[in-house]
């Protein structure tokens, strides 16, 4: 089948990763991939598409015409079955080339939760599928009744356990630590995610101090990176750092190409998000088979079963993150039972092949009512 993925990302982030996996793996699978990027996208670092199959044009922003109108000469010219977008500005670009085109259809996959305006009431009612990461998504989209429910589907976000189980067998987390200026013998407790406000690095921060003061031996990892203007979220969870005395304890790592190393040499990872629409960073550390305290978003709750696979704590509550950290630090019984329950959990209901399996039904779909 062939198939068009479309994102304007500038930023390499959950949502990012996602399309990455989803293409490569339609491409072991067969099918004839193509993708409608900007220029210098961070995609194309992860992408195995062909070049001549890459598209790359400015995709400013909804009310871009001249990139909508080379879109539909691109699906023209190729013959595209499907066409599927990945971020609300590309909603209408991505649905315009699509209706120039007979038979081929658009799809959408919604990746969070913020409410989309009412101007995407008309570009969405040509979707032949919304696909939501997360039912707290599909529940979010329903309530604002923009499209027909018949056309949502939940298909949960999916991790590529090969690769965590391939980077597990020949990881040594001494030569990590040490590759990070990490002391050998610390307990090293972590947190991934854009340096956003919303992801509140800086609870982390207050709740590392309070840990720092009950085990000497814990170091603490922040690792992603910073969107804003300057690096200003970055100097100000610095600042904070220095404020509560614990600048020799925390590293701050940036963007990391292997992610999926620090999660295996994570003693404990943690994230004290406000909000997440399903949380892929915690399953990537849950097929890490690393044990995870996590805050009680929206998506984590679908992902993270309290006291079997992971703990959950209240939205804000920093005493209650320190206490569930020292905890588990203290007893690592409970954190290896908690972390192999975890990578059993996402073997079971989020790995990637199983993702891609129900997208491919989807695509099926519209192949079929063609």
């Amino acid at each position: 089948m062939k198939i068009l993925q479309i994102s304007s990302a500038s930023s390499f982030g959950g949502g990012e990763r996602y399309l990455a996996d989803l293409t490569n793996t339609l491409i072991a699978r067969g099918h004839d991939v193509y993708l409608a990027v900007r220029p210098q996208s961070p995609l194309l670092a992860h992408l195995q598409v062909r070049i001549a199959n890459i598209k790359t044009l400015p995709l400013r922003n909804a009310l871009d015409a001249p990139s909508a109108r080379n879109l539909a000469a691109f699906v023209k010219q190729h013959e595209i079955e499907v066409v599927h977008a990945h971020m609300a500005r590309d909603y209408s670009l991505a649905a315009f080339a699509a209706r120039r085109r007979p038979f081929t259809k658009f799809v959408v996959t919604r990746h969070v939760l913020f409410p989309l305006n009412r101007l995407h009431r008309r570009t969405l009612a040509g979707a032949f599928r919304i696909i939501a990461v997360s039912r707290a998504v599909a529940k979010q989209l329903r309530s604002q009744h923009l499209v027909n429910e018949d056309r949502i589907a939940v298909v949960p976000n999916g991790v590529d356990v090969v690769r965590f189980a391939r980077a597990g067998a020949e990881f040594d987390r001494l030569q990590f630590k040490q590759s990070k200026d990490i002391p050998a013998d610390c307990l090293l407790v972590g947190s991934i995610g854009e340096l956003r406000t919303l992801k509140r690095h800086d609870d982390f921060l207050r709740a590392a101090a309070i840990v720092s003061r009950q085990v000497t031996g814990a170091h603490f990892i922040i690792a992603g990176v910073d969107p804003s203007a300057s690096s200003q979220i970055r100097k100000q969870l610095e600042k904070l750092a220095s404020q509560l005395q614990i600048e020799n304890r925390v590293h701050f790592l940036g963007w990391l190409d292997d992610a999926e190393k620090l999660l295996l040499a994570l003693d404990l990872f943690v994230s004290a998000s406000e909000t997440e629409s399903f949380g892929l960073a915690i399953a990537e550390a849950m097929a890490a088979g690393t044990a995870v305290v996590v805050t009680e978003t929206e998506g984590a709750r679908e992902v993270v079963e309290d006291q079997r696979t992971g703990l959950l704590v209240p939205i804000g509550d920093v005493e209650r993150l320190a206490e569930s950290i020292m905890m588990l630090l203290a007893d690592e019984n409970k954190r290896s039972l908690l972390g192999r329950q975890a990578r059993d959990e996402v073997n079971l209901r989020f790995s990637l092949n199983r993702m891609v399996d129900e997208i491919e039904r989807i695509y099926t779909m519209v192949e079929a009512e063609r």
